[in-house]
C-alpha cells in the first residue's frame, strides 16, 4: 500500500517519463504499452492518454484505493533512437529507476559537429546515388553543412520551426546551385541538397499511430509533417524562382 505522497512521487515520475519518450519521437502505442509496464513494475496501475501537446495520467493503487492524476506538457526535444532504447528497458524499485533514469538523461548528446559530418555525407551519397557527378557531390556536401548548421543554431535560439525549415532548405539549395557555374549535375545538387530536413520520423510515427488506434494523435503528427515538407518546398522553390528568373 502507498501513502498519498508515494502515490504522487510515482505519479510525477512516470510523467516526466512518457513525456521524455513522446518528445523524443517514440510512438504512441510504445509510449502508452512502456508507461503501463513502469507503472507495474512500481506497484501502480497507469491510465495513460496521450495528445500532440499533452498527456494525461491516472494512477492507482489498487491495494489502497488512492487515484492520483496529472497533465504534463510534451517538451520538444531532439530524435534520439539510443535514449528511447534505453528509457525503454527501465523497470526497477523507484529510488534506483530515478537515478538511472536521470543517468541516461544527462548523458551527454552526440557533438553537433560530428553530426552535421555524418547528414553531410548522407545527403552527398544520395546526390550520387541519383547519378550526381562527383563535382555536384562536393557542392551537396558543403551545401548540407550550411543549412543544417543553420538549423542547428536557429533552434538554438529558438525560432519556430516551420520558420527554421524554410530558412534552411533555401540556403542549402541556393548554396546547391552554385552546380549551375561549373555544368555539373546541377538538378540533382538542388534537389538531394534538402533530403536531410525530410521528417522521417514523424511521417512513420503518424501511420504507427493510425494504424494502431491512436487516430488523432496519428493526425496530428501526419499534418505536422506534411506541414514541415511544405516548408521545405517553399524554401526550395524560393531558390528556383531566383536562379530561373536570373535574378542572382
Amino acid at each position: 500500500m502507498k501513502s498519498e505522497a508515494e502515490l504522487k512521487a510515482v505519479t510525477q515520475f512516470v510523467a516526466e517519463y512518457a513525456t521524455r519518450l513522446m518528445g523524443s519521437g517514440v510512438h504512441t502505442s510504445r509510449v502508452v504499452r512502456n508507461t503501463k509496464r513502469l507503472g507495474e513494475a512500481l506497484g501502480v496501475r497507469v491510465m495513460v492518454s496521450a495528445f500532440q501537446k499533452v498527456v494525461t495520467f491516472s494512477v492507482y493503487d489498487d491495494e489502497s484505493g488512492r487515484v492520483y492524476s496529472e497533465v504534463a506538457d510534451i517538451p520538444p526535444l531532439p530524435i534520439s533512437f539510443e535514449l528511447n532504447s534505453e528509457l525503454c528497458d527501465l523497470s526497477l524499485p523507484l529510488a534506483e529507476i530515478r537515478r538511472r533514469y536521470d543517468e541516461i538523461v544527462a548523458r551527454p548528446r552526440l557533438d553537433p559537429i560530428f553530426t552535421l559530418i555524418l547528414v553531410g555525407l548522407a545527403n552527398a551519397s544520395f546526390c550520387r546515388l541519383f547519378g550526381g557527378e562527383w563535382c555536384a557531390v562536393g557542392i551537396v556536401f558543403t551545401a548540407t553543412l550550411l543549412g543544417f548548421y543553420l538549423k542547428q543554431r536557429m533552434q538554438a535560439k529558438g525560432f519556430n520551426h516551420y520558420v527554421i525549415f524554410i530558412a534552411s532548405a533555401f540556403a542549402a539549395s541556393m548554396y546547391a546551385s552554385v552546380a549551375m557555374i561549373f555544368d555539373t549535375t546541377s538538378e540533382v545538387a538542388i534537389a538531394t541538397s534538402v533530403l536531410s530536413l525530410i521528417p522521417g520520423v514523424p511521417l512513420i510515427n503518424g501511420v504507427i499511430d493510425i494504424v494502431e488506434g491512436h487516430v488523432l494523435n496519428g493526425i496530428a503528427r501526419l499534418t505536422s509533417a506534411l506541414m514541415l515538407i511544405v516548408c521545405i518546398a517553399v524554401g526550395l522553390s524560393c531558390t528556383l524562382m531566383i536562379v530561373k528568373n536570373g535574378l542572382l
